[in-house]
């Protein structure tokens, strides 16, 4: 290992040792109940709400994926996936996020998403319980192998190691951690951690932008590429058949731009309508002290929103500007690397780790939530809430950390295909929660004629459509090859809205529940 890699080692240990240090000092109050451990006792304060929310949210895609994106094909894919992201920020925080808190403590005071819909219908029977808690483990199992690939091509392609061993490196650090302190550990780590992405961001953009010979020179030689910067158009490399673009004179070789017509625009703009599903973020509106802090929540996350991720797209061009042509950045998967290539470029070793510690923070603050929220879906959900009723705190917990190390082992298993993408993993996983969980919540909170009947078709439909579209339908291309969360998010709404139609209305009892969350007092 030369001087530089030996420096950058030594920045990202550091904040490394920063971040067990916050797992351990949280440990205590965590291992208290598993409200505690789960929910941190709705005690988060209206800045580490928003900003581990969103932390949580992006993961390692943020810098990595989406940059990649962008430097592989162009403006049209990565803006519009940010715009419908920024928007559906907005929106989630604006519609969701005070009633959520509001209904979540008056609902049995839920501490997980399964447990807020169970008790929003007033189960008898756990089935939509069940239903949900056994989505969020197939979904967050393959969003933590996602977070796995990024710590894998990171480690890899900074030191030299294989991929797989350094994948499994940084999973066990994630888990470990994990298990030491719980919510309140995550939601404090992933402050600090949206701190260092946001700076990382920001600073590689501005000195890439500089080192390329200015904004100008960096829209200059997108505008030379056909398709790479328009709205309504995509840029095709041109690849062999092991998937390497090809370079003709020392520069990179493109087909005719692909078109990118309306339909194409409100499918990569759905994206939005994931976080209307994302257990993630749906905890931090639960987990606030008072709900009247969601208004500055709300603000702070669409900025940093806004700022990431017009920042992450830009960094792509600006790769493409400074290394047109690079042996690390020569495929879709590899093209995910170039903020680690222009890190180790641009800047000294050690400010260089820091901000690759910034891909670091994105995979731990996403990958610790995934394992949490599942862990706790099984353990309080099917284990508590069917398997064992009378399970004490301890036990719950036990089964929580069996849990988190099975699906960490999927999880790295999923992950060991190198060549994996990044986008493409968290996009189906995206997918998968927008449609299951995203209509059933809307219409839990603002629809009182929603029936137990009615949630459980939504939630069927839009799990079934998800996994249909995506391995049956979008391989025909045509109309069909647009991103699956669109057609099985409208369908998972026309299944609750037809089906509680079509069955009694909800009892009295819960109705009166419904219009107290609706009109009641914030609870405290």
């Amino acid at each position: 290992m030369d001087s530089s890699s030996l420096q950058i080692l030594i920045a990202m240990v550091c904040y490394m040792a920063v971040v067990i240090v916050i797992g351990i000092y949280f440990a205590k109050r965590s291992n208290r109940s598993s409200e505690e451990y789960f929910l941190g006792g709705r005690s988060l304060g209206p800045w580490v709400t928003a900003m581990s929310a969103e932390a949580s949210d992006m993961s390692g895609w943020l810098l990595m994926g989406l940059p990649g994106v962008a430097y592989w094909s162009g403006l049209s894919d990565a803006v519009w996936t940010a715009i419908g992201l920024a928007l559906g920020t907005y929106i989630n925080w604006l519609l969701v996020a005070r009633r959520l808190r509001r209904y979540s403590a008056i609902a049995g005071d839920a501490i997980t998403i399964p447990d807020f819909f169970s008790n929003r219908f007033h189960e008898k029977k756990k089935v939509i319980m069940t239903i949900a808690a056994l989505f969020i483990l197939i979904f967050f199992t393959v969003y933590a192998s996602s977070c796995f690939v990024t710590c894998g091509k990171l480690f890899s392609t900074l030191f030299g190691a294989s991929y797989q061993s350094m994948m499994v490196v940084g999973a066990l650090f994630v888990l470990l951690y994990t298990f030491l302190g719980g919510f309140l550990a995550e939601s404090a780590s992933d402050f600090m951690q949206a701190l260092v992405m946001i700076f990382a961001l920001t600073v590689v953009l501005a000195v890439g932008t500089a080192a390329a010979g200015g904004l100008g020179a960096v829209i200059d030689n997108a505008r030379s590429i056909p398709g790479f910067l328009t709205f309504i158009g995509i840029a095709n490399p041109t690849v062999d058949a092991a998937g390497v673009q090809q370079v003709a004179n020392g520069a990179p070789v493109f087909g005719e731009a692909g078109s990118y017509g309306l339909l194409t625009i409100i499918s990569t703009m759905s994206w939005g309508f994931g976080y209307f599903g994302m257990p993630q973020v749906l905890l931090r509106f639960m987990a606030i002290r008072r709900p009247q802090e969601l208004v500055r929540s709300r603000r702070i996350a669409t900025i940093w929103v806004i700022i990431s991720l017009g920042a992450a797209v830009c960094i792509g061009l600006v790769g493409r500007a400074m290394f047109p042509v690079h042996e690390t950045l020569n495929t879709a998967s590899g093209a995910e690397n170039v903020f680690i290539v222009l890190s180790r470029h641009l800047l000294p070793p050690l400010l260089a780790g820091l901000v690759m510690a910034g891909i670091l923070a994105a995979t731990i603050s996403s990958s610790d939530s995934y394992l949490l929220i599942a862990a706790s879906a099984f353990s309080m959900n099917i284990y508590k809430g069917i398997l064992k009723k009378e399970a004490t705190d301890k036990q719950v917990m036990t089964m929580s950390r069996i849990i988190l190390l099975l699906i960490a082992i999927i999880g790295m298993v999923i992950a060991l295909d190198e060549n994996s993408v990044i986008f493409t993993i968290v996009s189906f996983a995206w997918a998968g929660f927008g449609a299951v969980f995203g209509p059933i919540m809307l219409f839990s909170l603002f629809w009182k004629r929603t029936t137990q009947a009615g949630a459980i078709a939504g939630m069927l439909t839009g799990g079934v459509m998800v996994f249909f579209w995506n391995l049956v339908l979008k391989p025909l291309g045509g109309v069909f090859g647009i991103y699956e969360l669109f057609p099985a998010f409208i369908l998972s709404c026309l299944a609750i809205l037809i089906v509680s139609l079509l069955t009694p209305a909800p009892s009295q009892e819960i109705q009166a529940e419904f219009q107290r969350a609706k009109t009641g007092a914030d609870p405290a």
